[in-house]
């Protein structure tokens, strides 16, 4: 139990993210009536840059390092996160307290209202799907070539009213778990399966980040942590770390529990969708826990008592990336970083041409 009479609490300014923050507060309050939480709310460089793709705006953590900031400084006692927005290598200092039972991680279309019953398959030829994510553009490009992929920005808010008032896009792609989240699940069309699109790495779940040190904190927090939610979330980030992926490539997974198999799936394309490599890895999670009540940390996620399956999590993930860059993702992933950089130094031509155009016209 904390000795302190609030917790405070950071968050992202977003409707979203704020119903994130509500949901682990409101649950917190459920096991423990007696404490009392205020919210820290906060913009992170994510959402003040909307111009650009995340691919090309050429910074980590971005939609994280605030909140960071605030943590380490003793702003805030935790902070509240999407896990896929999480560095797999994070902060010194700071670690997972608990990640809450996953939401439906899979991707969903969402249709302007012209389309109504259509899916990706059926949509018209040069069709326009919004989507800022690269793991989302490639998979898409790779099964439906005959759509037009564009960049969309902004919060869920502002991309409903791109693609139902400006009549800018014929269908964007999000997260269910955003949509179920924002009491937006009417307004799928579509849930996009594995076969057609894996989906991003811990996508879906709510993590909550303490220092590490604070074990009231981590005392409190641990009432929530959902333990097959953090073991597929542990495989599938040392999956990604050991790729060193981001946004700025194309990796997508897929993993389940079943019984006392862990089984993950992922995949590394090129941003046109015409280069694959995909494979899986299973193992059997120890049914013996830990006796050891020590807290143990892998991919950065408190484990407890769980440390042996987590650690067997862990190799499983880094296990399929090895297959994978034995496979060719590593050339793949060499030239999508290239890419990258090359498309985040023409963005930031383009925005200091762009300045200096407005100060020009602003002096004459």
């Amino acid at each position: 139990m904390s000795s302190k009479k609030v917790i405070k609490v950071g968050s992202r300014k977003s409707q979203l993210a704020l119903i994130q923050t509500n949901l682990i507060i409101d649950k917190l309050k459920e096991i423990n009536p007696d404490l009392k939480f205020e919210i820290v709310s906060m913009t992170t460089v994510g959402d003040r840059i909307l111009d650009s793709a995340l691919s090309k705006i050429g910074e980590k953590s971005l939609f994280t390092k605030e909140l960071e900031e605030s943590l380490k400084d003793g702003t805030v006692d935790f902070v509240v996160h999407s896990l896929k927005d999480l560095q797999t290598v994070l902060p010194e200092g700071m670690v997972i307290g608990c990640v809450n039972k996953r939401d439906d991680p899979h991707d969903a279309v969402v249709m302007h209202k012209k389309h109504d019953g259509k899916t990706l398959e059926t949509l018209p030829e040069g069709s326009v799907v919004g989507t800022s994510s690269l793991r989302r553009i490639a998979q898409i490009r790779r099964k439906f070539p005959h759509l037009a992929i564009k960049d969309i920005r902004g919060n869920l808010n502002t991309r409903f009213h791109k693609l139902d008032d400006n009549d800018m896009y014929d269908a964007i792609v999000l997260a269910v778990a955003g949509l179920d989240r924002m009491n937006w699940s009417h307004r799928i069309s579509q849930k996009l399966m594995p076969d057609v699109c894996m989906y991003a790495v811990s996508q879906g779940a709510i993590a909550v980040e303490c220092r590490a040190e604070d074990s009231h904190m981590l005392e409190i927090l641990q009432t929530l942590h959902d333990r097959d939610t953090a073991v597929r979330c542990v495989a599938e980030r040392a999956f990604l770390r050991r790729l060193e992926g981001g946004c700025t490539v194309p990796v997508s997974t897929f993993t389940e529990i079943m019984d006392d198999k862990l089984v993950i799936r992922g995949g590394v394309y090129s941003v046109d969708g015409k280069e694959v490599v995909e494979d899986r890895s299973e193992v059997l999670l120890p049914k013996k826990q830990d006796e050891d009540s020590s807290s143990h940390v892998y991919c950065s996620i408190v484990g407890g008592r769980n440390g042996p399956m987590f650690l067997a999590a862990e190799t499983v993930g880094i296990e399929l990336a090895d297959k994978l860059i034995k496979q060719g993702a590593a050339t793949i992933l060499t030239v999508a970083k290239r890419k990258a950089k090359e498309a985040i130094e023409e963005e930031r031509v383009r925005k200091s041409a762009r300045t200096e155009n407005n100060k020009t016209a602003v002096s004459s």
